[in-house]
């Protein structure tokens, strides 16, 4: 619900000068993370200054059918504290956007998704029968501009039909992976008037994470510097590789993500607190909880 770019985007993160063609294209790969994304960027420049504000991002699909309830769960809904706090910060927050869904499905990753989807291969997302998703928004020092650097932490919680539902989430991830193991990408560029294909390859990795709950994983995608496919020319520097959490405690999954000056040790302390979080709202937490 780990940064959420089409190569396009990827690309133009560490090349402020390029301009990239193709908006509606981007727009219609979009998923519901991206839609967040925007609706941040959005409602900060709007209610700078405001403590909290919560904001419904429009739907751009029907939702599938839900599964069919069984006789154990005894909570339905996802309320609000099973969510990270602001307290469960390290930096202080000026915004507080959330939302909520039925019948999502457990995204991870929507570039991995865009893998998958090039190469034939279909989504293998799990659907809850709930969700519920936040963005917190750094505090800035007075006088200064927002933007999309202000994104704190993503996160996306989801209620499954099961337990095992959720177990699934997780162990199935690394299947999700393998096809993508090395994958290339390519699309169009423009900058300082050139144009030309570019090319970047992709990896995912998959890496146990001790996260206090009955399950947890760290996701890393890593993408290598874009090429011209023509000349070989460099397009843009190294990126720093995007690490996602995903948790599960009893019927609840939690995927977490950081802003683009987030840590993978700051990840897992968010981790670590989300699992907290989550025990107190899961139907049949373990016992450690």
């Amino acid at each position: 619900m780990r940064d959420d770019l089409t190569f396009v985007e990827q690309v133009q993160r560490d090349l402020q000068d390029v301009r990239w063609p193709g908006p509606e294209e981007i727009r219609a790969q979009a998923r519901r993370r991206s839609q967040r994304r925007i609706v941040a960027a959005t409602a900060v420049l709007a209610l700078a200054g405001v403590a909290g504000v919560a904001v419904a991002a429009p739907r751009n699909s029907p939702s599938p059918a839900l599964p069919v309830a069984s006789a154990s769960p005894t909570r339905h809904e996802i309320t609000t504290d099973a969510l990270l706090q602001p307290a469960d910060l390290t930096r202080p927050i000026e915004v507080q956007l959330s939302q909520a869904g039925i019948g999502e499905p457990v995204r991870v990753d929507p570039m991995l998704e865009q893998c998958r989807a090039n190469l034939g291969l279909p989504e293998g997302w799990r659907f809850s029968r709930v969700s519920r998703s936040q963005t917190l928004l750094r505090a800035r020092p007075a006088g200064t501009e927002p933007g999309n650097a202000d994104v704190l932490v993503m996160q996306d919680v989801y209620r499954m039909a099961t337990q095992d539902e959720a177990t699934l989430a997780l162990v199935t991830l690394q299947g999700l992976v393998d096809p993508c193991e090395e994958w290339r990408s390519r699309g169009p560029y423009e900058r300082k008037g050139q144009t030309g294909t570019a090319e970047a390859v992709h990896r995912w990795q998959v890496r146990p994470l001790d996260s206090g709950g009955q399950g947890g994983v760290l996701l890393t995608h890593t993408v290598s510097q874009a090429r011209d496919l023509n000349t070989g020319a460099t397009l843009n520097d190294e990126t720093r590789p995007t690490n996602t959490a995903v948790v599960q405690v009893g019927d609840l999954v939690s995927v977490l993500s950081l802003g683009r000056d987030g840590t993978e040790a700051e990840l897992q302390q968010l981790a670590l607190a989300a699992v907290a979080r989550l025990c107190a709202n899961a139907n049949a937490p373990p016992p450690n909880c």
